[in-house]
């Protein structure tokens, strides 16, 4: 304890050196933060893609930079219905970026018969039955403030609402559905497909599924939970690299400012650290002081950079419009990933500085004075 209130009187009596060292650490652990839980969010909002519906399975075309950009033929539709342990395939279609009023909404082209659709529950209205015909979730509805009798442009084309629908997934409350043929006609793919739903038979299991879809239909990827979707695409992966990149970046650069202001901190009391060697202070001890007010400084730095992180990972994600269909998920693990990144700049940004204040000699500092 006297240690640490040693530590603490020392770093109240420098708050401008503390507060930038702590500075320095907040932004690297925000950073890491923010990328993190939009990453799992990103994750989470894919399993709920996946899982339309009833379905078991997601098809998507293999090497596609995420799964948004999927193109599949529906003429796979009535093979894999014939498929062993499959009972069931539907066709969708996604529509993204074309509602102008609001841009993140997604609209899903789908077989308004399909099993998929059968989990809606309208809270007014019916579901589409011709070509120019649209239900939207209740989100859409109140944040466009829409109804049954309204209209609502999807590219340019004047759509009628006939249903209003809840199905208690964010972006799919947030978005719209249309008939398969509809989507196909705006899209510009006739005959084509963003990903086919699979339901699988009792008792099927879902890799023994992918195991023969795979095997029977090169270049598609067979996709069963969020974990896969998250690594399917060239887009999730960049989110994974580029928080790894801001880790790494966070270490480096994030010791380098520790180590300079704890090094100026070291010349600055170069006469404290001779007079502590004089009465008796090993380097050890000295080196053990120096470390520990680094890491303490840090820490508080790392707690302020995980509060600015996990607010700003909202903001973040509300700069970039995509609030109806990600949402940032703070998980335990990724905020003591980015308390550790926080803990090893304080660590090692002050090895160095703490060599020096080991080795201050008492009579050079002494004869200087």
């Amino acid at each position: 304890m006297t240690a640490i209130s040693q530590t603490l009187s020392t770093l109240r009596r420098s708050p401008a050196r503390t507060f930038l060292t702590a500075l320095g650490t907040a932004l690297g652990v925000a950073t890491i933060v923010a990328l993190l839980a939009v990453g799992s969010g990103a994750q989470r909002s894919a399993g709920s893609l996946i899982h339309l519906g009833a379905s078991d399975l997601g098809l998507f075309q293999k090497d596609a930079a995420d799964p948004t950009t999927s193109v599949l033929p529906t003429s796979l539709i009535p093979v894999l219905r014939r498929t062993p342990g499959i009972t069931d395939a539907t066709p969708l279609v996604l529509l993204v970026e074309d509602v102008r009023s609001d841009p993140p909404a997604v609209v899903f082209g789908a077989d308004p018969t399909g099993f998929e659709t059968k989990r809606l529950v309208f809270t007014s209205g019916r579901m589409v039955a011709g070509p120019n015909q649209i239900v939207i979730g209740d989100q859409m509805a109140s944040q466009l403030h829409l109804a049954v009798g309204g209209t609502l442009p999807v590219a340019r084309r004047p759509m009628q609402i006939v249903g209003v629908y809840h199905i208690g997934i964010s972006f799919q409350d947030a978005g719209a559905f249309v008939s398969l043929r509809t989507a196909q006609a705006i899209s510009g793919h006739p005959g084509e497909a963003t990903t086919i739903a699979i339901k699988l038979a009792p008792g099927t299991r879902p890799a023994q599924a992918k195991r023969i879809i795979a095997s029977r239909f090169p270049g598609i990827m067979v996709i069963a939970s969020g974990d896969e979707a998250a690594r399917a695409g060239a887009n999730a992966q960049l989110i994974s690299n580029a928080a790894l990149v801001i880790a790494v970046l966070a270490l480096l650069i994030g010791g380098i400012g520790v180590m300079n202001t704890m090094l100026m901190s070291v010349i600055e009391r170069r006469s404290e650290f001779a007079l502590l060697s004089a009465v008796g202070w090993t380097g050890g001890q000295i080196a053990l002081r120096v470390l520990v007010e680094s890491v303490v400084t840090t820490i508080l730095g790392a707690g302020i950079g995980l509060l600015v992180g996990i607010v700003g990972a909202q903001l973040l994600v509300k700069a970039l419009g995509a609030q109806e269909f990600v949402s940032p998920a703070i998980t335990a693990w990724g905020l003591g990933r980015a308390l550790l990144v926080g803990v090893l700049v304080g660590v090692l940004g002050a090895l160095y500085p703490a060599w020096r204040a080991a080795h201050v000699s008492p009579a050079h500092v002494l004869a200087q004075r």
